[in-house]
């Protein structure tokens, strides 16, 4: 089954030209995919639109089977898919790294008891215990990226879309993330400069040209 179908997007920042000019993808369950692309080639701009963050002038989004068109219609793609944002800085706004993770299994009904449980449980499994209590902004660049992730898969998404997630890491950090994800049971969408995080966590890749997306060389 296709869990997210991108059809012929078309996209323009106001007073810019067209970012995207009718790029196409489909990403099956299990399937890794990766983009590639310049920088300002609209990468980062497919994952928003996928998501309902930003709203195509023209296409078709399909995502768990359903047409989504209206804010509505994104509410459940948002639970079912985590996007894992290029800035941590963007996803991160409660004063404790316990709290950030807790904040979505909490809008999802979770009690506290049972969101806490999450919150232990995914730390432990991202080896971030250490991290618990930490106040949020005084993390280190990398222990934001790898503290952003974990917020997301507190959600137990079916889906990761995951842009530049190793900007800010060292080389110890990022063969960690490498490992975690290899060992993810999600689909996953990967934007990545890259190349040998590409070829390790999402080998299927496409390239992001001209506003459209075509089969990477």
């Amino acid at each position: 089954m296709a869990l997210l179908e991108l059809d012929a997007i078309h996209f323009a920042y106001p007073g810019r030209a067209p970012v995207l000019r009718g790029a196409s993808l489909t990403l099956r369950a299990g399937q890794r995919l990766s983009i590639t692309g310049a920088n300002g080639s609209g990468k980062s701009t497919l994952l928003g639109i996928a998501v309902g963050l930003l709203r195509p002038s023209a296409g078709r989004i399909l995502a768990f089977g359903q047409a989504r068109r209206r804010e509505a219609d994104f509410h459940e793609v948002r639970r079912r898919a985590g996007l894992v944002f290029q800035d941590p800085d963007d996803q991160l706004f409660c004063p404790t790294v316990a709290e950030d993770i807790a904040f979505g299994p909490l809008n999802l009904g979770k009690t506290r008891a049972e969101a806490m449980a999450i919150v232990d449980r995914v730390l432990a499994r991202l080896d971030l215990t250490h991290l618990r209590d930490r106040v949020t902004y005084a993390l280190s660049g990398g222990e934001k990226r790898l503290v952003t992730l974990a917020t997301v898969l507190a959600m137990e998404p079916e889906l990761l879309l995951l842009d530049e997630p190793t900007n800010a890491l060292d080389e110890e950090n990022a063969a960690r993330l490498v490992g975690i994800l290899r060992g993810l049971p999600q689909a996953i969408l990967l934007v990545s400069h890259d190349a040998a995080l590409r070829a390790q966590v999402a080998p299927d890749s496409l390239r992001l040209s001209e506003g459209r997306l075509v089969p990477a060389t």
